[in-house]
């Protein structure tokens, strides 16, 4: 970066021309010109060692509370105390007490890609000892409906995959992929090298773990939680909405509302649920040693249902059955 008042090729350039008319204003052009460029370099240092690039704003131990999009964190922003805001990278991180605990909850964006962004940047810059994601799914396990809560034990991205070249009818794969499970016409999942803190090595996997103690917490708490069964309309679900915890998540770039991928999604890795961010933010918890859960509730069945997509008429009552769990889990 040059400054302001710098002209390294013209300045240089006038010199030497001036050179021979007048050698003493050539000197002190020169003179000058050096001073002013060791002036600006002091000053770009010292602006450059105080302000690091990844500062931390937050020293307090903090659960991120972490939603995709605006309706899925309305009914924890309403609950929220003591918040105050500030925005990094265009994204606003709002701190407060919720259930009596220390958090800072944020919208990570919808997808894989925006979802790492946010919490890495979160990681980064905030002390947080936890991370729970909160928001709608689609369902995947023909047991669970709309409404229903899951909060999966692991989760895997399955559009990590190769995309197969077509040989004589059949599936053509490369040789330097791990796949693990079975193909969808020409997607054959595959594993992910990834590393970690405190790791030597990377490591090849698929699936990355939610915290131990966050599950178990799930467990007890799931069978007294009251969900909700109608929405603000007054529609109401055939049946009582529960709480299903552990089985597989997976996640990946795609709205699913294809009833083919769904009962594939089920069968190949025993998926509960299906999302947009979950996986990715579980990848990123595991890289950097933050424990890491999930609270997930059906807003549609992904394809499953026999009728058009239902997110639009069950995002809002799914989205706070999701709340309701998310704040059961973090009370104090």
């Amino acid at each position: 970066m040059i400054g302001p008042n710098v002209d390294t090729e013209s300045r240089p350039l006038r010199v030497a021309n001036a050179g021979l008319r007048n050698s003493t204003a050539t000197r002190r052009s020169m003179r000058l010109f050096l001073v002013s460029l060791t002036v600006w370099m002091s000053l770009a240092t010292a602006v450059a060692t105080s302000a690091p690039a990844h500062s931390v704003v937050d020293g307090l131990p903090r659960t991120a509370v972490v939603s995709a999009f605006p309706p899925e964190m309305a009914v924890l922003r309403a609950d929220l105390e003591d918040a105050a805001s500030l925005r990094m990278n265009g994204v606003e991180f709002v701190t407060g007490k919720l259930e009596g605990s220390d958090v800072v909850l944020f919208l990570s964006g919808i997808s894989m890609v925006n979802a790492a962004m946010t919490v890495q940047l979160a990681l980064d810059h905030f002390e947080v000892d936890r991370i729970v994601f909160s928001g709608i799914a689609g369902g995947v396990n023909p047991d669970l409906d709309i409404g229903d809560v899951v909060i999966a034990e692991r989760w895997g991205q399955y559009l990590e995959a190769l995309f197969a070249r077509d040989v004589d009818g059949g599936w053509e794969t490369v040789p330097f992929f791990e796949y693990p499970y079975a193909n969808f016409g020409m997607m054959f999942p595959r594993s992910l090298t990834v590393s970690r803190t405190g790791s030597a090595e990377p490591e090849t996997r698929f699936w990355f773990p939610v915290d131990d103690a966050l599950l178990g917490r799930a467990r007890r708490v799931a069978p007294g939680m009251s969900l909700k069964r109608c929405n603000v309309e007054g529609r109401c679900l055939p049946h009582a909405p529960r709480v299903a915890v552990g089985g597989p998540g997976v996640s990946g770039g795609a709205f699913i509302d294809n009833a083919e991928f769904r009962e594939y999604a089920f069968r190949t890795f025993g998926a509960q649920v299906l999302d947009m961010e979950s996986a990715a933010v579980a990848h990123v918890a595991w890289a950097n040693g933050v424990p890491f859960i999930a609270v997930r509730s059906l807003s549609d069945l992904a394809g499953g249902s026999g009728q058009a997509n239902q997110i639009e008429v069950f995002l809002g009552l799914a989205a706070e059955n999701a709340a309701r769990v998310v704040k059961a889990l973090i009370r104090d």
